[in-house]
């Protein structure tokens, strides 16, 4: 495999990175009470001395009391967890690498399996996080004043404490995609409306909550998906138009980077173009854009939560479509949840000795 593209630097503000792939963020739960432990700090170092570019955290959640549907996934909020995330940073740094919190707040959700429930109700824009399921109230007016300040703060502390970018988790069915969705957003005030970017109003006033507070030069990321994990097939934007009416507000408002997020990288967007996700998303808005979704794996992350196995495959379809400018990063999810060092032994071309992947390395902090 010629891998020569994936290993050129890039640079935009706060990141100065020596390659183009990011590890993807990847919910782990291995921080009780909200906390990173140490274990997580060495998890995140392994895969900066592994030679991952860029290292975008798991989901972790703002300061509202009911952010999160799981007692174990980290907080960024509060004296212990933000000490637990500045052990991370700064373990990062020292093996040479970059990273940004994903920051992220699930909205209405299923209660975990676990049995542990938030102190307050689950919040969303309508009490919704699927057609005919309400789990949670309808956010005031002051709800949501309130969490786009949170989500503001969040970032200002992401700063504060040495990281190098941020990233909004804007996904999967999360709050922020919430609002996106009609059948999820059936608000009739401003927040609401009958078209994706009058829907868009939520996620345009977080990012400049969180671009007034980080400053212009402060690197911004935002994850977006087209799919809902109930329906791979669905999508927000129907069409290239109604694509860019979404995108273009969220990058005129502060994004610097669309995080593209897909199940399998190389299915077209549209008909008749065989562009995916984030390439149209750069030709759209000239933005530069992070492709993902089953890369170097046979399966996809979702399967793999099923106890779906994978295997390594070629890059060179990927690779193609880098060359090709469809894209400016990569990035990359269960091989390097299995394998910190995954990125140097495909530059190495040591393709003899790449990991598959098992649901096993769901259920542990792969550190070697």
């Amino acid at each position: 495999m010629n891998t020569n593209s994936l290993f050129t630097p890039f640079t935009l503000k706060t990141l100065n990175l020596k390659n183009r792939i990011v590890m993807a963020p990847m919910t782990r739960s291995f921080s009780p009470n909200g906390v990173p432990t140490d274990e997580v700090a060495t998890y995140y170092q392994k895969r900066a001395e592994g030679e991952v570019g860029l290292i975008l955290s798991e989901g972790t959640v703002i300061n509202r009391p009911s952010s999160s549907n799981d007692a174990n996934v980290p907080h960024f909020h509060g004296d212990k967890s933000l000490a637990g995330w500045k052990q991370v940073i700064d373990s990062v740094h020292l093996a040479g690498g970059q990273m940004g919190p994903q920051i992220w707040h699930m909205g209405i959700m299923d209660n975990h399996h676990s049995g542990w429930v938030p102190p307050v109700p689950f919040e969303g824009p309508s009490g919704l996080n699927r057609p005919g399921f309400s789990n949670g109230t309808t956010m005031t007016t002051n709800d949501i004043e309130n969490t786009i300040l949170a989500f503001g703060k969040a970032a200002a502390d992401a700063k504060r404490l040495g990281f190098d970018c941020i990233e909004i988790h804007g996904a999967h069915d999360y709050l922020i995609d919430q609002f996106f969705w009609d059948a999820t957003n059936q608000r009739t005030d401003n927040y609401g409306g009958k078209t994706l970017a009058e829907r868009s109003r939520f996620a345009v006033e977080v990012i400049k909550e969180i671009r007034k507070q980080v400053g212009e030069d402060f690197a911004v990321i935002m994850r977006l998906s087209q799919f809902k994990p109930s329906d791979y097939t669905f999508k927000l934007a129907k069409t290239p138009q109604e694509m860019e009416a979404w995108l273009s507000p969220l990058v005129d408002a502060g994004v610097d980077i669309l995080h593209c997020s897909q199940r399998r990288f190389w299915e077209p967007e549209f008909e008749d173009n065989d562009l995916n996700f984030a390439g149209w998303a750069k030709k759209l808005t000239g933005k530069p854009t992070i492709t993902v979704g089953s890369v170097g794996l046979s399966g996809d992350f979702f399967g793999a939560f099923a106890g779906e196995s994978s295997q390594p495959t070629s890059l060179d379809e990927l690779t193609r479509r880098m060359d090709r400018g469809d894209f400016d990063l990569v990035a990359v999810g269960r091989p390097l949840l299995s394998d910190p060092n995954w990125v140097a032994k495909i530059k190495a071309g040591k393709n003899d000795q790449l990991k598959g992947f098992s649901k096993e390395a769901l259920s542990a902090l792969v550190l070697e």
